[in-house]
């Protein structure tokens, strides 16, 4: 359910918790008896799951160019309006596709096998460049791909099937690979947030617990939704329920927990370049952006638009833009990824069309999840 209008006080908070208790009412309790006993649900794969299948831009790719750049030192920028090449999880395409400032795909990752690797949701650069974290919601497994060598090199969960016990998920949304080789997902359906080691190949940490879907970090989680490590090693956690974000560190200590202002259904927050904010997406028809302070709740930026052009459906991931403090867009339901130019809220790049779905060259089918190149120099290699 969602209001057609903006209605007042009471009225308009009974309408967004209506619609919350609707989604999260089918997420925790089905999977619960059997997952106990370590035994995963069989999870019926519908055509929408599937997605458009295996399939590929066609686009002879030039060679990748060596890793000379990281994070706090990124290789050249190509500027505005795109400063960095983008990698998207495109969803329903089931691939992963890397696109440059000038809309050449330079890099692409179509699934290997649609048993195990299908419905890529949430990708992620590892701090050294070299390989992704990529998360896979209704397929119920994560995955760590190389990039260089275009290759799935490790799976955690089973996919087709969901539960709690071991190597089972429910519903993990969002996926990262730390500074000292942890992986870490949100596991959504089960309300918790998982740190795992894939050299050992098990569970190492876990905030959260299964059935207790509540907001107290991080003993318990009211669904958590994102999980994006911080320069200095802190977590951001976001949970769907009431909009909470909070910052932790990794021996779970809570430094803030607050309330997003003006966001229905949070989507995986980030922090500001600066690491002084927080961004964060409203997964929901109008979407909307917001930049704020977590220490006062003050906006300091928003992006919010009820039709037209500018108008999102479901945005799942805004960060902000290096070097030129522009906000970088998912619009998932609209097929496309857009920058927003931050002082005029103009819509100043985009790929995909909106409403058109495809997978040929300038076209996505449902775009759930980007990350930044500033590891590679495609710019230059582009010249060669």
């Amino acid at each position: 359910m969602k209001p057609t209008s903006s209605p007042p006080g009471a009225v308009r908070q009974a309408c967004i918790r209506i619609a919350l208790a609707a989604f999260l009412a089918v997420l925790p309790l089905a999977a619960a008896p059997q997952s106990r006993a370590g035994k995963g649900i069989d999870v019926e794969v519908t055509p929408e799951m599937m997605g458009a299948g295996i399939v590929s831009s066609g686009v002879k790719l030039p060679p990748i160019p060596p890793v000379t750049g990281n994070r706090k030192n990124p290789v050249a920028s190509w500027g505005k309006p795109l400063p960095y090449p983008i990698l998207i999880a495109d969803r329903r395409n089931n691939r992963l596709i890397e696109i440059a400032p000038d809309k050449s795909i330079v890099w692409e990752f179509p699934s290997p096998a649609l048993k195990v690797y299908r419905g890529n949701e949430d990708v992620s650069f590892s701090p050294d460049g070299k390989r992704l974290a990529v998360s896979e919601e209704d397929n119920f497994d994560v995955h760590i791909v190389d990039y260089e060598q275009r290759a799935l090199t490790w799976t955690w969960g089973t996919p087709d099937t969901r539960g709690r016990g071991d190597n089972l998920l429910d519903y993990p949304d969002d996926a990262h690979l730390l500074a000292d080789g942890i992986f870490v997902t949100a596991d959504i359906r089960n309300c918790r947030v998982l740190f795992i080691d894939p050299k050992q190949n098990k569970i190492v940490n876990a905030w959260g617990q299964p059935g207790k879907c509540r907001h107290n970090p991080p003993h318990q989680l009211a669904h958590a939704n994102g999980v994006t490590d911080m320069e200095n090693g802190d977590i951001l956690v976001t949970e769907i329920k009431d909009a909470w974000i909070s910052r932790i560190t990794r021996a779970g200590k809570v430094v803030w927990s607050v309330k997003a202002p003006n966001i229905h259904y949070p989507s995986d927050a980030f922090p500001t370049v600066d690491g002084k904010q927080v961004i964060v997406a409203d997964f929901w028809k109008p979407g909307r952006v917001v930049i704020f302070d977590p220490l006062t709740r003050k906006i300091t930026w928003e992006f919010f638009f009820k039709e037209g052009e500018k108008m999102l459906d479901h945005s799942s991931i805004a960060m902000e833009l290096p070097g030129t403090g522009d906000v970088l867009v998912v619009d998932d339901l609209h097929d496309r990824v857009l920058v927003i130019d931050r002082k005029t809220k103009e819509i100043i790049w985009q790929y995909g069309e909106l409403g058109k779905k495809g997978f040929k060259p300038g076209l996505l089918n449902y775009p759930d999840g980007v990350d930044i190149d500033v590891f590679r120099d495609w710019k230059a290699a582009l010249k060669k």
